[in-house]
């Protein structure tokens, strides 16, 4: 199983510049879950310091692949088929926390979820949910 300084070197190591761009963080990674946080900055923020969509949504899907990596026991490739996400309350404050959960898995498929609060106040501001296509 993976702990939370393994799998942060993995993303540093794995994913695009711009998806560390975002500063995210493991804070937690189980067997089929994982939470990541991203700092509010001025480089996600628009106008009232409202987190952007585009930043969310990457870290929604970020935080199910990892949650896919422990359902996998490993980090190995996954391809996300389809995110949805939907928008609930201005996500600004200090930071954003992605709770992410796998609620099914198959042979090839992966179904997973996430709920994104900001931070310090906990307010929910976007949840998301996610197809992955893995090949063993």
């Amino acid at each position: 199983m993976l702990d939370p300084a393994t799998a942060q070197r993995l993303l540093e190591e794995n994913f695009a510049p711009w998806v560390m761009a975002l500063q995210p963080r493991v804070t937690a990674i189980g067997e089929e879950s994982a939470v990541l946080e991203i700092p509010v900055t001025p480089d996600i923020a628009r106008m009232g310091g409202i987190v952007c969509g585009q930043a969310l949504a990457t870290l929604a899907d970020t935080s199910m692949v990892f949650a896919c990596a422990g359902r996998l026991g490993a980090f190995k490739p996954v391809a996300t088929t389809n995110l949805e996400t939907r928008f609930l309350s201005a996500a600004r404050g200090e930071a954003v926390r992605c709770t992410a959960r796998v609620i099914k898995a198959g042979r090839a498929m992966i179904f997973a979820e996430a709920t994104l609060i900001r931070l310090p106040d906990a307010v929910p501001v976007a949840a998301a949910s996610a197809t992955f296509f893995f090949a063993e």
